[in-house]
């Protein structure tokens, strides 16, 4: 491009070399430039186990200022409480953990026996991960 001004004084650049048309990214011949099943599958069981975390640790925070609402403020209230917050906050990460896992997994599975990437694939996996947790007789 002729007749441009460089993008500082400072620095004597030309403008034209900071136009990217390629891919930001080296991809091996025929890949594809979006993630698969199993590369988000760990995202997914990642996400889920810090919000289970998260979700426990409010909850339980919740359910130790309750239990303990007639102990004045002092050490062993504030243990109390600290002790329902890590029993909770590992009881729901291991929770939706292991149902994230159970999700992907089925999902990974049902793309690979089809050969196609759908929605279906994430309704049959929702489905049998649903299924397989009910099954045990949780309510």
């Amino acid at each position: 491009v002729t007749g441009m001004s460089p993008l500082s004084p400072y620095l004597n650049l030309d403008p034209k070399y900071l136009v990217q048309d390629t891919d930001e990214f080296i991809l091996p011949t025929g890949a594809n430039k979006t993630r698969g099943r199993f590369e988000l599958a760990f995202f997914t069981i990642g996400g889920c186990c810090m919000t289970g975390a998260a979700f426990g640790a409010l909850n339980g925070l919740r359910l130790g200022l309750k239990e303990t609402q007639n102990m004045a403020w002092s050490k062993p209230r504030n243990v109390q409480i600290l002790n329902m917050v890590t029993r909770q906050g590992a009881l729901w990460a291991n929770t939706l953990g292991s149902l994230a896992l159970l999700y992907s997994a089925f999902g990974v599975v049902i793309e690979k026996t089809r050969g196609a990437e759908d929605d279906l694939n994430t309704i049959a996996a929702g489905t049998l991960t649903g299924m397989l947790y009910k099954s045990t007789g949780r309510v």
